[in-house]
């Protein structure tokens, strides 16, 4: 029996023109989709431009539905729920992302990156803290790091944060050596302060001080233990190094460097230290330990008090006004009180320190900046000298 190929001839157009017809519907269906799928995202960017957040969310959501495989639409979605506080959505929308197999290597990162900053805005910090550690080795180290320094200081946890900042410096991303000095400091403090553990103390603030030999923080810590412990002269020597190594902090030091040297009996010596930083750099509270040296030595009060006149020719100051007109006397001495209260309630917010990162004001100084964080914020000068 021969085969008969005439009905193999007849089938093969009936055969092509369904599979063309088929063709012709799969392009018609795919153009569809791909003319309704970019509407949807370019209306998602009108209402963001707009300002129209609601709107653009519902935009991109419908834009993810009809084309569920593409990244960018998740990404965009995830930051509108962050960037409205809808934590919960955006870690959901990002750890989808992170659940697929099939998501490049670099979005995967970008992914981990999101992921944290959600967690971050969530207030989830040990979950924040889990998420920057995985990104580890990604193009994202750098900053990963940074984040979990500041977060370890936030929450004091000062050798988690002295370890990051040790592998920052190096990776060489910066100089992390006074930072590392002021972690040093805060750690010696809370040993001293909650242990009275006053040699381990002593020994991170040496650390601190071979670290960091131009902080001036660690040796002025330092010279207060020895001062309580009763070593005037080795608390001397301290702010001796001070004023060598960091002579921009001698304001911060010329008051206390006065009470040591007069115990030490090194007054003569710190009158001369004292006069060639003043002549360097002329300051409100160096012209008063000035003044309180000259009383210590047995001075007049009424002649020792011209130090602050002669600082007021160089730099008009109210602070300075408000100490001469303590002991001034008055022809009618009782306005005395009345004015003297006046030019020191004047005198009070020029005398406050400010912090040059966020303006932020006090009346004492701080190492770091109780508004921003930023450490050595504050310059050692007060208000009305800046």
């Amino acid at each position: 029996m021969e085969f008969d190929f005439t009905w193999i001839l007849l089938g093969l157009p009936i055969v092509f023109a369904l599979g063309w017809l088929a063709s012709r519907l799969d392009l018609r269906q795919l153009r569809i989709e791909d003319r309704q799928a970019p509407k949807a995202y370019f209306r998602g960017l009108n209402y963001l431009l707009n300002e129209q957040q609601d709107q653009a969310i519902d935009a991109f959501i419908e834009a993810v539905q009809k084309d569920p495989d593409t990244s960018e639409l998740h990404f965009a979605l995830g930051n509108l729920f962050r960037r409205r506080g809808e934590t919960e959505r955006a870690v959901r929308v990002h750890e989808h992302l992170l659940a697929r197999a099939d998501l490049s290597r670099d979005d995967h990162e970008r992914a981990q990156h999101a992921l944290a900053q959600d967690f971050l805005k969530a207030g989830l910090l040990d979950r924040a803290e889990d998420a920057l550690h995985k990104l580890d080795g990604t193009r994202y180290q750098e900053q990963a790091w940074l984040t979990l320094l500041s977060l370890h200081e936030r929450s004091r946890s000062w050798p988690q944060a002295a370890e990051v900042a040790r592998r920052l410096q190096q990776a060489g991303h910066g100089d992390f050596s006074a930072r590392l000095a002021h972690y040093q400091c805060e750690q010696a403090a809370q040993l001293l302060h909650k242990k009275g553990d006053a040699a381990a103390a002593r020994q991170l603030l040496a650390q601190a001080i071979a670290g960091a030999p131009q902080a001036a923080r660690p040796r002025i810590q330092l010279a207060g233990m020895l001062a309580e412990a009763g070593d005037a002269a080795g608390a001397y020597e301290q702010l001796v190094q001070v004023a060598e190594h960091a002579p921009q902090a001698v304001p911060l030091i010329a008051s206390e460097w006065v009470r040591l040297a007069r115990r030490a009996g090194r007054l003569p010596e710190l009158v001369e230290q004292l006069g060639h930083s003043y002549a360097l750099t002329p300051s409100v509270d160096v012209a008063d330990a000035l003044v309180q040296a000259d009383v210590a030595r047995g001075a007049p009060i009424q002649r020792a008090r011209e130090g602050y006149v002669r600082h007021m020719a160089q730099e008009p100051s109210l602070i300075a006004a408000s100490r001469w007109l303590a002991h001034e006397p008055f022809a009618h001495e009782g306005a005395h009180a009345t004015v003297q209260r006046s030019v020191e309630h004047a005198a009070r917010p020029l005398a406050r320190y400010r912090c040059a990162a966020c303006g932020f004001e006090t009346q004492g100084y701080f190492w770091q900046c109780p508004g921003c964080l930023a450490w050595e914020s504050f310059p050692p000068r007060r208000i009305e000298e800046l």
